[in-house]
């Protein structure tokens, strides 16, 4: 907070008078509430830039699984960005070392939290249909790579998601954090594998939009 006063509010000030008229973000992202992990950090985005949609594991419930009393805060704010925003991108980033995803992958969920234990039922489908570990990954980190692709296919069960990606309005990304390595992979839906989100992939991404790196 003393870095933000001294620093970077001043910086801001002209930022937020104009932000103080309205949002108009061009991506959401759906990241987990592990303090390590930053979307925004990672995109090197303003005050403005991103809708974020933070919880334990990066979870998006499924549309039809999530109606009346039983809605979801994840699907509250899709429905509501992609109603109301001029969303562009949206993206799930999970990560390593996920507590979430351990606690699913080992059972062990700490004693007297039922609401934490409710929630990540959500993501216990996606251990049962768990494939082979890949060389190198550990067990609970292959589990939050298929977790985030899993909330892809769950995005899609959105109508205002599937529509507007359908349309070419929107574009789904897979985004996992390697913490140890500081690094941001992308899923490749060609390879079918996570690689690194470089330089070069990030370049070629903007020219299929007709942008350059600045």
């Amino acid at each position: 907070m003393l870095e933000f006063r001294r620093v970077r509010r001043a910086a801001l000030a002209e930022t937020f008078v104009r932000l103080a008229e309205g949002q108009k973000p061009d991506a959401i992202a759906i990241a987990c509430s592990d303090s390590r992990v930053s979307p925004i950090e990672f995109a090197a985005t303003e005050p403005g830039d991103v809708f974020v949609v933070r919880n334990v594991g990066n979870i998006v419930p499924r549309y039809d699984e999530e109606l009346g009393p039983k809605a979801s805060s994840a699907g509250a704010a899709i429905e509501y960005a992609l109603a109301v925003l001029p969303i562009e991108d949206v993206v799930v980033c999970g990560h390593s070392h996920c507590g979430a995803m351990r606690a699913i992958y080992d059972g062990h969920i700490p004693p007297a939290t039922p609401h934490l234990g409710n929630w990540l039922e959500y993501g216990r489908n996606v251990l049962e249909q768990l494939g082979p570990c890949p060389p190198g990954l550990a067990p609970a980190d292959h589990l939050s790579q298929q977790n985030v692709l899993r909330q892809i296919e769950n995005l899609r069960t959105y109508p205002a998601v599937r529509e507007g990606e359908r349309a070419g309005r929107i574009t789904l990304s897979a985004w996992w954090f390697d913490i140890a390595r500081a690094e941001v992979l992308e899923f490749d839906f060609a390879s079918k594998r996570f690689v690194p989100l470089d330089e070069a992939r990030i370049a070629r991404h903007l020219a299929e939009r007709g942008e350059g790196l600045a």
